[in-house]
């Protein structure tokens, strides 16, 4: 059983590590030489790429960022399927009832590390596109519904925040309504309220009417990410 714990503790570490890689603040760092943290929002997630390079780099960090989702899900698979050919998996281990549980340890840490990257000084983005990437691993469907209602909303609103804050809200009702497992819906509870949290700035500029729309850039300074 000590094994067996050791791995999975690895593996929530790997994926904490693996959200703190730094793909925004890279990408704005090699194409414009600048540190991202220090203009926009301070935030180093797709939204402020966008706002600093466009929609091309934006895209690209969206991608990747949703891609470290993915991965950290992925982790527990190997995880997983490695124990299993070594038979280092206890007897006393339902997998069936571990793995979700695994994976919903593993996305958190993965939100976590990309909004408190060690890389960065544990300072970093939202969370949304990473979350995103995990839901998809997770339930393909709750994914997709998700970024229906991010869809939607920005194409209304024009506010990304606003999109994100009710993406987060609706991925909690989404895990109830497709009867997903305990653990999957504790993730998008703790996971939405996170990202939630993540964005208690920009609720405060949508009350005051001051939160950019696309295409616009913050004029305040940037704010606090640590």
């Amino acid at each position: 059983m000590a094994i067996w714990l050791t791995l999975c503790g690895v593996t929530v570490l790997v994926a904490y590590l693996l959200g703190s890689f730094p793909t925004g603040y890279i990408a704005v760092k090699q194409l414009k030489g600048i540190d991202i943290r220090e203009i926009g929002s301070g935030s180093t997630g797709a939204t402020n790429v966008l706002r600093t390079l466009g929609k091309g780099p934006g895209a690209f960090v969206l991608m990747l960022d949703s891609l470290k989702g993915v991965l950290a899900i992925a982790l527990v698979y190997l995880l997983f399927n490695f124990a299993a050919n070594q038979n280092i998996i206890p007897p006393t281990v339902d997998v069936k009832l571990w793995q979700p549980w695994i994976s919903t340890l593993v996305g958190l840490a993965a939100i976590l590390g990309h909004s408190k990257s060690i890389f960065l000084g544990f300072t970093g983005g939202k969370s949304v596109a990473t979350s995103l990437g995990i839901l998809l691993a997770m339930n393909w469907q709750v994914g997709l519904a998700t970024a229906g209602v991010f869809a939607v909303v920005v194409a209304i609103s024009r506010i990304v925040s606003l999109s994100s804050i009710a993406g987060a809200i609706a991925v909690s009702i989404f895990m109830l309504l497709l009867h997903q497992p305990l653990p999957y819906i504790l993730f998008g509870i703790a996971g939405g309220l996170y990202v939630i949290f993540r964005h208690r700035s920009n609720i405060e500029r949508l009350i005051a009417g001051t939160e950019p729309k696309i295409g616009q850039n913050l004029a305040t300074e940037p704010e606090q990410t640590a």
